[in-house]
């Protein structure tokens, strides 16, 4: 089969070379068990849940590669997903580097993935893809509204009272959450040229001057970073195995 003739696929990376040290000393975060499976593996099996996923690359500590490699085998993904495992970088937006280079050529859509959301449900993962395959947009985003008023303040180093700057009109706010979708070319072209220490992959495109844009996300794909974060996936994955046999 020629190039041209081979289907477009779609790849996810997940960045999990982080330490996670809001959740207290232990295990990297990544590793750390939910329902007495590490979080990447759900996070894993979550991006793979989608038939449009046909590969997911997992970049680890650069000292844990074989850890995560016999995790992975002791919790294999589906058949049809392949699953890699490379050394990531000092920060996030190298490690997401390190896992793009990993991608065979063939990959046109890329997903960009927080191992600490483990409970994405496949719909979330599925309606990132379609709208970048839709071609609307090079970046997409899953987000929710956001349910508190949020004011802007001018950060003290001292921890002495805030002044307040502002109030954003909520209505034009959302939390925006991951998977990420991308054009792969796109966000390639971000990593490469934008230098600035981003808090997310989209955050990247828009330095570009690119549109991003947001579909629906889901309240259940938060970030697990706090212990009281972990309580509350304790709590959705106990309602799930009960109601879903997942």
């Amino acid at each position: 089969m020629t190039d041209a003739a081979r289907p477009a696929r779609t790849a996810a990376v997940i960045p999990a070379a982080g330490r996670g040290v809001r959740l207290g000393p232990g295990a990297p975060k990544a590793l750390r068990t939910l329902g007495g499976i590490p979080m990447l593996i759900h996070a894993v099996r979550a991006l793979s849940a989608s038939r449009s996923v046909s590969l997911v690359v997992v970049v680890a500590p650069p000292d844990g590669v074989d850890g995560v490699k016999s995790l992975l085998d002791e919790y294999p993904a589906p058949e049809r997903t392949e699953v890699r495992v490379v050394p990531g970088g000092a920060s996030r937006q190298e490690s997401v580097r390190c896992g793009l280079d990993a991608l065979p050529d063939d990959v046109t859509t890329v997903l960009v993935h927080d191992a600490a959301r483990p409970l994405v449900p496949v719909e979330t993962v599925d309606a990132v893809i379609e709208a970048v395959r839709d071609g609307g947009a090079p970046a997409v985003v899953p987000a929710v509204p956001v349910a508190d008023t949020v004011k802007e303040v001018e950060p003290t180093a001292d921890g002495a009272p805030e002044p307040v700057l502002g109030t954003p009109e909520r209505a034009r706010l959302r939390a925006v959450q991951t998977p990420q979708g991308f054009d792969r070319a796109t966000l390639v072209r971000a990593h490469s040229e934008v230098t600035d220490n981003v808090t997310d992959d989209a955050s990247m495109v828009e330095q570009l001057g690119l549109q991003v844009v947001a579909v629906p996300g889901h309240e259940e794909a938060f970030k697990v970073t706090r212990p009281l974060d972990l309580v509350l996936a304790e709590a959705v994955l106990a309602r799930r195995r009960v109601t879903d046999g997942f």
